[in-house]
């Protein structure tokens, strides 16, 4: 979960905009948490910016020693000029080292400190991101999700290390050298000084228009790398529907627009370059104006004026920095306003607290004081388990459309329950809620009694097992790919895998158990992924087991061992099947027919048959599709 607070989004043109320091402060409790690190960055910043500022002073020194002015200082007036000059040459020197050797160790603190800063906001936004409810994921494109996963997070760290830190130390230098140049004349250094003001203006104005059209860009990136993840993931249907040229000139619409914010970005970031070269050329011939006139009137020796020369210079390096910098910031809070947006979205279904009801004593044991309470007994005088409760139940996608209505009925213990219907009648959405991947709009579901509220997710989820119609797969080993991360020995895995009777195909893989599956699990055919799947299943020992069209895409064969294995499988435990085929769910217990989103009947497949209701008009349809 997100260390950071919620905040007002940011909003370009006619939206609202975040104070710039509010944002800033969401990244304090990262840097907070580095605070050696980021105080040891600041420290070294002092001994930069005094050797920086001395070297000037220093070379005014050796101009007004050669030329025997009063401005040249007590200890080296006294010695001979080639004395003198050897030490200001040794004094340069060491300056020139101390800078060189602090700069470069500051540079390796900064950017360490922005990379573990990056880190961690990569990892809280991970885990907030895949803590959020599917229902997020239903109205969000993957590619935008990625974009501010990878390069939108990339560029918060740069707001502290490049960014912020760097824009301190560029201040600090400017003051030391501002000290520096009040102490030595005090006229020149305030004619300086006064015009900082109106480049001061200038660049906060196209830091302004910068910032705008940064997030402009952020935006079309996300809507290109959207496009790209589309087509790839898509690739089948894009050639055989040949869809190559059409896709290729929607991704060239989409990347000129990308490219045209990226040229304002461009321009606002050059035109503060270009503003500060030319005030910087006002600046010294400004110095070299004035200075020429108090040299003339013997105001000023030419060392002081040279000195001066240098620290125009000097200032304006900063300034020049300090601008590239701002535009740095100015990008990274583009990309906080966007990881923002993903961090104070609501994570819709919370565990409780304190939940009152655990399932799961241990990894497979139950809490039996609480569920004996709760659930019949069997003839056997153990507890019946695995009992679903649908207590008025309304559910919709968007407000007030809802997809299911009022369902109201029981699954007992042991009971084999069929969902039926038209597509769109809501059969997905009914297990969608039973698993709580949505949380009903009105109404409550209950499990053993218990309202599935009340469980942790991860328990609720262990308690069952759900096989869908097509089986997803990690890039990894077979063994990860059955264990998914849970703590399982090789001989329940190869236990699993018999119990569905899908050992034979796994030893026959290149490297059984221990072969290694392409992302999305490329390698295998829909039918062996299946496979697989039923083992996820059997291996985790579910007390319901929900089947959604899971035999689908077996061919004959291996649909038969499968549905041998799931006879055992099915053994004392509840069943939830979604079937298309209804010659494949006439031996259930009750089959529930759904007509948008209602339960209109309910029976066995004979009395069902007998109703003349909407499941004898498809079953009698299938059966004429057969003949």
């Amino acid at each position: 979960m997100s260390t950071t607070k919620p905040l007002k989004r940011f909003y370009t043109g006619n939206r609202r905009r975040e104070n710039d320091w509010r944002l800033f402060l969401r990244l304090v409790p990262y840097a907070r948490k580095r605070g050696r690190l980021l105080a040891l960055s600041m420290l070294l910043l002092v001994p930069i910016a005094v050797a920086g500022a001395i070297q000037p002073l220093l070379i005014g020194q050796a101009i007004s020693l050669i030329r025997s002015e009063p401005s040249t200082y007590e200890f080296l007036r006294n010695r001979p000029l080639m004395q003198g000059l050897s030490i200001v040459e040794g004094l340069l020197l060491l300056t020139v080292s101390i800078n060189l050797i602090f700069t470069g160790f500051q540079g390796y603190v900064v950017q360490k400190l922005g990379q573990e800063i990056t880190a961690e906001i990569r990892r809280d936004l991970f885990h907030h991101v895949t803590s959020l409810a599917v229902r997020f994921f239903d109205r969000t494109p993957v590619g935008k999700l990625i974009t501010r996963l990878t390069s939108d997070v990339e560029v918060l760290g740069d707001v502290f290390s490049t960014g912020a830190i760097g824009i301190v130390s560029d201040l600090f230098s400017m003051l030391v050298i501002l000290g520096f140049m009040f102490s030595i004349e005090w006229e020149l250094a305030l004619l300086l000084l006064l015009m900082l003001v109106p480049i001061t203006w200038l660049i906060v104005f196209f830091q302004q228009q910068f910032r705008k059209a940064n997030y402009k860009v952020r935006e079309e990136l996300s809507v290109l790398n959207s496009q790209l993840q589309e087509n790839i993931t898509g690739i089948n249907i894009v050639q055989l529907f040949r869809r190559e040229k059409f896709n290729a000139q929607l991704f060239r619409n989409t990347n000129k627009d990308y490219v045209k914010e990226v040229d304002q970005t461009i321009f606002f970031d050059s035109a503060v370059s270009a503003t500060l070269e030319w005030i910087s050329l006002i600046a010294i011939a400004s110095v070299l104006c004035v200075g020429g006139l108090l040299l003339l009137d013997k105001q000023l020796t030419f060392g002081t004026l040279s000195a001066f020369i240098f620290y125009a210079q000097r200032l304006f390096d900063p300034l020049r920095q300090f601008a590239e910098k701002f535009t740095t910031i100015q990008a990274g809070f583009t990309a906080i306003e966007r990881v923002s947006d993903i961090l104070d979205e609501p994570i819709e279904i919370r565990d409780r607290t304190n939940p009152r009801y655990s399932f799961l004593e241990s990894e497979f044991g139950y809490i039996d004081d609480i569920v004996d309470n709760l659930n019949p007994q069997t003839a056997n005088g153990k507890s019946a388990r695995g009992e679903i409760r649908f207590e008025h139940v309304w559910f919709a996608y968007k407000d007030d459309e809802y997809v299911i209505k009022d369902l109201d009925f029981t699954i007992h213990p042991g009971e084999k329950i069929a969902l039926v219907g038209p597509t769109g009648a809501g059969k997905s959405s009914i297990i969608r809620l039973l698993c709580r991947l949505y949380e009903p709009s009105r109404g409550r579901i209950l499990v053993d009694g218990v309202d599935i509220k009340e469980v942790p997710q991860a328990e609720l989820r262990r308690y069952m097992a759900v096989i869908l119609q097509e089986g997803f797969l990690f890039a990894g080993d077979v063994k990860s790919n059955i264990t998914l991360g849970d703590s399982y020995t090789f001989e329940q895995i190869q236990q699993a895998a018999q119990k569905t009777n899908i050992d034979e195909f796994i030893e026959n893989l290149p490297q059984g158990y221990d072969s290694q599956l392409r992302e999305r699990g490329t390698n295998l055919s829909s039918g062996q992924k299946q496979l697989l799947a039923f083992a996820r299943a059997a291996i985790r020992n579910p007390q319901i087991l929900v089947l959604d069209e899971a035999t689908a895409s077996l061919d004959v064969g291996t649909e038969a061992l499968i549905q041998q294995a799931l006879n055992q499988l099915l053994v004392e435990r509840t069943a939830i099947i979604i079937a298309h085929r209804l010659s494949t769910i006439r031996n259930v217990d009750r089959i529930f027919v759904l007509k948008r989103g209602e339960l209109i009947e309910q029976g066995s497949h004979e009395e069902l048959l007998l109703q003349q209701g909407l499941y004898a008009t498809l079953h009698n349809l299938q059966m004429l599709g057969t003949t």
